[in-house]
């Protein structure tokens, strides 16, 4: 997962808006769109510091790209986990090139059990 990505998910997570992130953290709001849009990358490392303390994630989280970097994710929802968030780490993991296509299915197949015996 691309580091605008993370970024997007995170901020959405906290339900904050670009104009919000970007106040807190002293940047401009087109900064944070073209980062969330992959157009430009921070270019210190207390930037990203800054970004991930106000999304209560780790930074490496956000400076790593490795598809496997979505694991503290998790502090950015704690046990409250939205949508956005869980839609995010789905679309990860079934992208992903680490679970195979029947893998991928038995997680599907799981994940769709729980749902339909919640509304049962």
């Amino acid at each position: 997962m691309k580091f605008g990505e993370k970024l997007k998910a995170a901020r959405k997570a906290m339900k904050m808006s670009q104009q919000e992130l970007a106040e807190i953290v002293g940047l401009g709001v087109n900064t944070i769109s073209n980062y969330e849009k992959g157009h430009t990358y921070p270019q210190s490392r207390d930037i990203y510091d800054s970004l991930a303390a106000v999304l209560n994630t780790d930074p490496t989280f956000l400076r790593n790209e490795n598809e496997l970097s979505y694991l503290p994710f998790y502090s950015v929802c704690g046990d409250d986990v939205s949508s956005e968030a869980f839609l995010a780490l789905a679309g990860i993991v079934f992208s992903s090139e680490s679970l195979n296509e029947k893998e991928k299915l038995d997680l599907y197949r799981k994940i769709s059990d729980i749902f339909w015996a919640s509304v049962a």
